[in-house]
């Protein structure tokens, strides 16, 4: 099972079975934060198993981030000055939202770092010393 929010890109791949959440990139699972959402997602997801005999089926989550569909206008345009009042789904989703990318695995904890496997079969396609 496959939750998305790049529908077209979810269809041309053909994944198994998918949900479709039409939420912005990187909210596919719901809003950062809220649980009663995240939850509901999760459980739609666990019950399409029992209802999704087709491969290549892809579900429409009912849910909507917002009361139109405004957002669409912002997610991936740069912010500029001269944008004015943002509303605040738009302000949060103004501009590049991707982090920055690096050559070298980033770890959230200095533990994750040590206990990181340097001989970790899946990951020789990172550069060894």
């Amino acid at each position: 099972m496959s939750l998305s929010s790049a529908r077209s890109i979810t269809q041309s791949v053909g994944t198994p079975r998918a949900l479709y959440l039409d939420y912005p990139l990187g909210q596919t699972a719901g809003r950062a934060g809220d649980l009663d959402e995240q939850r509901q997602i999760l459980e739609l997801a666990c019950h399409s198993f029992e209802n999704m005999s087709h491969p290549g089926s892809i579900v429409d989550l009912p849910m909507r981030w917002s009361e139109d569909d405004a957002w669409k206008d912002m997610v991936m345009r740069p912010h500029t000055e001269n944008d004015g009042e943002l509303s605040d789904d738009a302000s949060v989703l103004a501009g590049d939202q991707r982090r920055e990318r690096y050559d070298t695995p980033q770890y959230q904890h200095a533990e994750d770092a040590l206990t990181a496997d340097p001989n970790c079969p899946t990951c020789i396609f990172l550069p060894q010393d």
